[in-house]
């Protein structure tokens, strides 16, 4: 389980800045696990600022991890500094936004 949790965070360190990818599309890049073994792994995530947690969010946009931040709207302010427009708590422009893991392999 070690090994997926690691494997996790370093797809997620890959995420460009300015974007975002959901669990689902990261466990799918990884061929193993699901959409909410990546959430789990992510959850491990918090205090390690080499992972950009922020940049990971549920499958329809939405900031589901945000009360896993030190405060309730960090994930939105750093999402936000990147240039990722958040109303209620949910990614805007989410398709136009969404970096997949496949991308990686082009």
């Amino acid at each position: 389980m070690a090994q997926y949790i690691e494997d996790v965070h370093d797809v997620a360190r890959m995420i460009p800045k300015g974007r975002v990818t959901n669990y689902g599309a990261i466990a799918d890049f990884l061929t193993l696990g699901s959409a909410r073994m990546a959430g789990w792994a992510m959850n491990k995530a918090h205090g390690d600022e080499t992972i950009p947690a922020h940049r990971v969010v549920n499958r329809k946009g939405e900031l589901s991890g945000r009360n896993h931040f030190a405060t309730p709207t960090l994930m939105q302010e750093r999402l936000e500094a990147e240039g990722v427009e958040v109303v209620d708590s949910k990614v805007v422009n989410f398709k136009e936004v969404f970096w997949s893991p496949i991308e990686l392999l082009k």
